[in-house]
């Protein structure tokens, strides 16, 4: 009996799981479990909702893997031994793999700067989101981070509560990798919402009260949310797998750590190389090394070898608030393109890929192979 272990239900480990599952089903001699903490799905890219106050629709794991023979372990990762082949779950469970795939995903880093664990809130889980939506009382709401989550949040909290007076600070401009026309739009949605920004500033120091910056100067704040950069979280590096500067897994080509090839890294949880670079975390790109190392996997199991991955990016996707978003259109490494979609039909895509995501687990139980629409880059991956 070949034993897959999947770590974390994310949007990368359902993927593989459901398509795992779906690829595997006519084999007797198979055994998939996936292990996560909680029962509830988290939507991730509508986590800015949630800590605005919306109510999104809640999705249960075992409702989705009902029927696929794929057992479901709910509990915490507090253990991988890579040399063993076991992965301990609550401290109390241990289970045996032949092979593992790696998708616990990232955390919110806030351990390089001082007060940041003591006195933020994150978007890690739902609940986390919701903890923070509670602290939406009044007065000053400073986001910290003007990446793409930090100006979803940030445009989606001052939609909902116009009362409160939201601030997005950062290193660099709100929507600093867009193209002219997009980033214009943005500053224009941000400025039409009445969240003011701070950018061109590095935060050092949280306080209860306030954010204190690398230049002196400090922006008081009733409640702060983290939104400043990613980490992955230390299981990898304790197994003694190679891992990089974030804590991610290195993988070959083929989405295999370089360390342990029955170990199969994806999504936020791995640092998947192209020739542009490293692979940022995001849905984009971690369905597909998903569905990659399902295919792969499925590869072994008959005796052949896996194909290496390429990939190559599309597009970028920010919503601001709930009627407005920017798309913009990409080179395959992420470069921004003359293209973009902003206002209204901008918003409708978004939501239509928002919603589409889910449904995606549910086609791939029964059409496996719809999961390889991806781009593979092209002469940037080659």
């Amino acid at each position: 009996m070949r034993r897959i272990v999947v770590l974390g239900a994310g949007y990368a480990g359902m993927v593989a799981t459901v398509s795992l599952a779906a690829r595997t089903k006519r084999r007797g001699d198979v055994r998939i479990t996936l292990v996560n903490a909680a029962e509830r799905f988290t939507e991730r890219l509508r986590l800015h909702q949630t800590a605005s106050g919306q109510r999104t629709r809640e999705v249960r794991i075992p409702d989705v893997l009902e029927g696929t023979g794929v057992e479901f372990v709910r509990g915490w990762v507090t253990a991988v031994d890579a040399e063993a082949r076991t992965v301990r779950v609550d401290d109390e469970r241990v289970l045996e793999y032949d092979t593992l795939v790696y998708a616990l995903g990232g955390v919110s880093d806030t351990a390089a700067v001082p007060g940041a664990e003591d006195h933020v809130h994150t978007l890690d889980s739902a609940h986390d989101a919701e903890l923070f939506a509670a602290r939406l009382t009044g007065g000053t709401v400073a986001v910290c981070g003007s990446g793409l989550t930090g100006v979803e949040a940030a445009t989606e909290i001052a939609e909902q509560h116009p009362e409160l007076d939201v601030v997005l600070i950062g290193r660099d401009e709100p929507g600093a990798a867009l193209g002219p026309r997009a980033r214009a739009h943005l500053a224009a949605a941000l400025a039409r919402l009445g969240v003011r920004v701070r950018s061109g500033v590095e935060v050092v120091k949280v306080l209860p009260d306030s954010v204190v910056f690398a230049d002196g100067g400090s922006e008081a704040a009733d409640v702060v949310l983290w939104a400043a950069g990613v980490r992955a979280a230390p299981l990898a590096a304790a197994a003694g797998l190679e891992v990089d500067d974030l804590g991610r897994v290195v993988t070959d080509s083929a989405l295999r750590s370089v360390t342990r090839p029955e170990v199969y890294a994806i999504g936020d949880a791995a640092a998947v190389g192209q020739p542009f670079g490293v692979l940022h975390g995001t849905c984009q790109s971690g369905m597909p090394t998903a569905v990659h190392a399902a295919t792969s996997i499925a590869r072994e199991l008959d005796g052949k070898r896996p194909k290496g991955f390429r990939f190559g990016y599309y597009s970028k996707a920010v919503s601001l608030g709930r009627h407005d978003a920017v798309i913009q259109y990409t080179r395959p490494d992420g470069g921004p393109r003359r293209i973009s979609i902003t206002g209204r039909p901008a918003a409708w895509y978004k939501e239509v890929v928002n919603a589409g995501v889910v449904q995606v687990f549910g086609l791939l139980r029964s059409v496996p192979s719809a999961g390889a629409w991806w781009p593979r880059g092209g002469r940037y991956t080659r």
